[in-house]
């Protein structure tokens, strides 16, 4: 596979910083049921890279101490961390939100069939990954069968209420853009979804984020292959709009990697690029100092234009939509 990071690092972004800090973001490993075309982390089944529990212990002392409100669980498939029950439910019980990042196949694995159950139980906000509402586009990107699986987790998930209009159980859906072109406006996307789900399947949800494939990992290796890596980030850097600037999520949200150390995003931790800009050794967060966080200088590199190119583009969708 390409390393793109040399390919990103000559970059005139501008430089930000950070604000308090309210969300831990925990990648807890890279083991994952799939491995699809655009992951940027590089995921699938015969990845072993998870993180220990000393390691989960040292998070939920920080996220105390820092008071941070939310811990967004990554993967790989977080779900098949063997700890994951015991982290949701220690966090819930100290009053902070979780977000679990699902490709919902794996709740019709039969080895996790009771985890639905246990997501609703807890009030955990689901933020599962859908590409497209056509099957051959995501069967495409993901492998075959996951449409028909994604589905079937989808109408299990709104009948534990789920989506439902009347239901705090929060289900959220994702959009990578199948190619190397921005997502389309996030709002009508998220009309077309909407429409076509119920009408053909009787799922609801609440939100779609549109998220920008960024040029690193997996998908930056494939752009580097087919000769496309240049042209697309020209196109990023083109379609820079300086008012996403405010919205990033990295502005107030850490990322912690499977052994523990600290990076701004999750897209500096696939790089390797470590907390704050320069040449600092990376930190690991039973070094870290919540209050010394605020204020200081996020590292930056081209990959970042993804970000605020177009709509914008954050974990949680399109930074326009949040300015609105």
């Amino acid at each position: 596979m390409h390393d793109t990071r040399p390919l990103l690092e000559n970059s005139d972004f501008p430089a930000i910083f950070r604000k308090p800090l309210e969300i831990l973001q925990l990648n807890l490993g890279y083991l994952c049921n799939l491995s699809c075309v655009h992951c940027h982390v590089n995921a699938g089944p015969k990845r072993t890279e998870l993180m220990g529990l000393e390691t989960i212990g040292q998070v939920l002392a920080m996220a105390e101490a820092a008071n941070v409100h939310t811990l967004d669980l990554t993967g790989g498939a977080p779900e098949m961390h063997p700890h994951f029950h015991d982290l949701v439910t220690e966090a819930r019980g100290k009053g902070i939100k979780i977000i679990d990042r699902c490709n919902l196949t794996i709740l019709e694995d039969p080895r996790y069939l009771e985890l639905a159950e246990f997501l609703a139980a807890q009030q955990v906000e689901i933020i599962a990954s859908l590409p497209c509402y056509l099957e051959e586009n995501v069967d495409k990107q993901r492998g075959k069968g996951v449409f028909k699986d994604s589905l079937a987790a989808l109408q299990r998930l709104n009948s534990l209420g789920y989506g439902q209009a009347d239901s705090p159980l929060q289900l959220n859906l994702v959009f990578n853009p199948q190619d190397a072109v921005l997502p389309p406006a996030q709002h009508s996307l998220e009309q077309a979804y909407k429409s076509h789900l119920q009408q053909d399947y009787g799922i609801v949800f609440n939100r779609l984020y549109a998220i920008t494939n960024m040029p690193i990992q997996r998908f930056g290796s494939m752009l580097v292959s087919q000769g496309r890596f240049d042209a697309y980030l020209q196109l990023l850097r083109d379609s820079f709009r300086a008012e996403n600037m405010s919205q990033l999520m990295c502005l107030n949200t850490l990322s912690i990697d499977w052994q523990g150390y600290v990076y701004d995003c999750d897209f500096n931790q696939m790089l390797a690029m470590p907390l704050g800009a320069g040449t600092k050794p990376r930190v690991h967060i039973r070094d870290l100092t919540p209050d010394a966080l605020t204020g200081g200088i996020i590292a930056t590199a081209a990959h970042c234009y993804g970000c605020t190119a177009g709509q914008g583009s954050s974990c949680s969708g399109a930074l326009e939509t949040k300015q609105s």
